[in-house]
């Protein structure tokens, strides 16, 4: 059984900043990568980033010079700082662990950027 907590979603008001925390738990102590899905209201899931454990990263490239993602393999925790947050930025957002090609989903948490 495998656990993916996130907290840190809320609303922000546009050009504020955002963090994103996700821990996983359960009977799996090695994932990689672990990263960061959205989605958007009648749009698909889109990646958001990803980090290995050796710390490899890659972003999707509306988010680009603005999130960073980062882990501590120590705490199997997942961050992403999201910064001059638009709206379009607004959508639920998805942690996501993969053991040996084996995806595993938290529930998600909203992230609202609106005035």
């Amino acid at each position: 059984q495998v656990q993916l907590v996130e907290s840190g979603g809320g609303l922000v008001q546009p050009g504020g900043s955002l963090r994103l925390s996700c821990a996983a738990s359960g009977t799996i102590f090695r994932f990689n990568p672990m990263g960061w899905y959205r989605q958007a209201p009648g749009k698909e899931r889109e990646l958001v980033a990803r980090i290995t454990s050796a710390g490899y990263t890659n972003y999707g490239d509306s988010v680009k010079g603005r999130f960073t993602v980062s882990r501590d393999n120590a705490k199997n925790t997942v961050y992403l700082q999201m910064n001059s947050l638009k709206p379009e930025d607004t959508a639920v957002y998805y942690c996501n662990a993969e053991s040996y090609g084996a995806p595993y989903w938290g529930q998600g948490t909203q992230v609202t950027v609106s005035s």
